[in-house]
């Protein structure tokens, strides 16, 4: 089927199939018989800019020559791939960015400009029949336009995108460089309406109204190292300076900032097969907790740190997200389990019911597990065999642990990631904003716990 006959709703079922992490790319382009290419970039753009990336575009869509220059900005400056840029800028195909390259490249930046259909424009005389002042006219125009595309190229050298406020600035220095320069001229080459123009020039003489907001939200996102995404810094806006701003706000300043999150991957699996006891599955995707302590669930992910692969196990508390306590090592064995249940037993009161959720993980299963917990009377509960949803709460931790904390520091040594991996941990529980709570988990708890005796 060739791609343009695929409907929104079938582009989105494709990009839940992968999501799910039970298909592959090859296995989803087989089932509907087109390049996985194809599918890699519907979850791409799916991912950067939402379902509505993949709603089908009317009629046939001309870009500006203002947008493609914005694109090859962007794809020169960072040195991305095709494929990125077209995620970046929600483009159908990657080919788009290569044919407008070897436009830009092989010819000039002026064979962007679309040619327009119908009628073709009347032919210019040949020089020997242009009268004085229509030879001036033309050169006065080769000028402009030859002024013009070299103060763009100095502006896009300083900046990954021109905007509509970049253009609007080369043509305003443009007239105060040359006054003899006609607007309507310099306005036509940059793709700009005159009411536009004056409009941001306007803008520009009263200031930024939102100069000191993008402040704010530039220190928020570095002070937290890129973990916060427009969401939790709305959230931080309001608890820390108590302003209130719509989310989406929120997400265009940071567009404009070029502030944006890291994104998440893929968790190691300790599925072995049946090793052992499987417990009953008592939590039922009820991730909730009337008080701390009542519903723990663990689990361990995989990463590779100085050639040499890691594992985290942590404990974490349903009631608030909280981690209870962890340990790391350089194998999945039984010793890491037992190292993170000696921590986690420190905070658990024999008095109060308690259940432990895991997955179907063979350290799990283990005649030595079970003894540890029932003598603790802690309850044992397991998801389903090959369903991660079913411990979606620990799953969305590794997540965010991994694309906040792995991708985004450097460390010099094994000790200093363990140190700073603490400083993550009492970070996480203490200062990081939850969303589904308001404040963080540690707050959460301290301000309902007298409720709760």
């Amino acid at each position: 089927m060739a791609v343009g006959q695929f409907t929104e709703q079938e582009k989105i079922a494709a990009v839940h199939l992968y999501l799910s992490d039970h298909y592959s790319y090859a296995d989803i382009s087989r089932k509907l018989g087109v390049d996985k290419r194809v599918i890699r970039l519907w979850v791409a753009r799916f991912r950067r800019h939402g379902k509505g990336a993949l709603a089908p575009r009317k009629g046939c869509l001309a870009f500006d020559p203002a947008f493609k220059m914005e694109v090859l900005n962007y794809h020169w400056k960072h040195r991305a791939s095709y494929f990125e840029t077209a995620v970046e800028f929600n483009l159908a195909a990657p080919s788009t960015v290569q044919k407008w390259e070897d436009q830009a490249l092989l010819h000039d930046l002026r064979t962007l400009f679309p040619v327009k259909k119908g009628r073709p424009p009347m032919k210019k005389k040949p020089l020997e029949d242009m009268s004085t002042k229509e030879m001036q006219k033309e050169l006065e125009e080769l000028r402009m336009e030859n002024a013009y595309f070299k103060k763009v190229e100095s502006l896009s050298s300083r900046k990954a995108i021109l905007t509509k406020e970049d253009r609007a600035r080369a043509v305003d220095e443009l007239r105060q460089e040359h006054p003899g320069f006609r607007l309507a001229f310099l306005l036509k080459l940059a793709g700009l309406k005159r009411s536009t123009f004056y409009a941001i020039l306007q803008r520009r003489k009263q200031g930024d109204r939102n100069q000191e907001l993008k402040e704010w939200i530039s220190g928020i996102f570095h002070e937290h190292k890129g973990r916060y995404g427009y969401r939790r810094i709305q959230m931080e806006l309001q608890s820390r300076f108590d302003r209130t701003v719509n989310h989406k706000k929120v997400l265009r300043l940071m567009q404009e900032l070029q502030l944006s999150c890291q994104i998440r991957r893929k968790k190691y699996r300790s599925y072995k097969g049946p090793v052992g006891t499987k417990a009953p599955h008592l939590i039922q995707r009820k991730f909730r907790a009337k008080r701390p302590n009542a519903k723990w669930t663990t689990d361990i992910t995989e990463f590779i740190l100085f050639q040499k692969k890691f594992y985290l196990s942590p404990v974490l508390d349903m009631y608030n997200g909280e981690i209870v306590a962890y340990a790391i090592g350089n194998s999945p064995d039984k010793a890491l389990v037992d190292t993170m249940l000696d921590r986690a037993f420190a905070r658990h009161s024999k008095k109060k019911k308690l259940i432990l959720h895991s997955d179907q993980g063979w350290q799990y299963q283990t005649p030595h597990y079970r003894r540890r917990l029932a003598k603790q009377k802690i309850t044992q509960s397991m998801s389903r065999k090959g369903n991660c949803l079913d411990n979606a709460i620990i799953e969305s931790f590794f997540g965010t642990f991994k694309s906040e904390f792995l991708r985004t520091e450097k460390w010099k040594s094994i000790p200093h990631f363990l140190r700073e991996l603490k400083r993550y941990i009492h970070y996480y529980n203490h200062d990081r904003i939850k969303s589904r709570l308001k404040v963080s988990p540690v707050q959460y708890r301290l301000h309902h716990e007298p409720a709760i005796i």
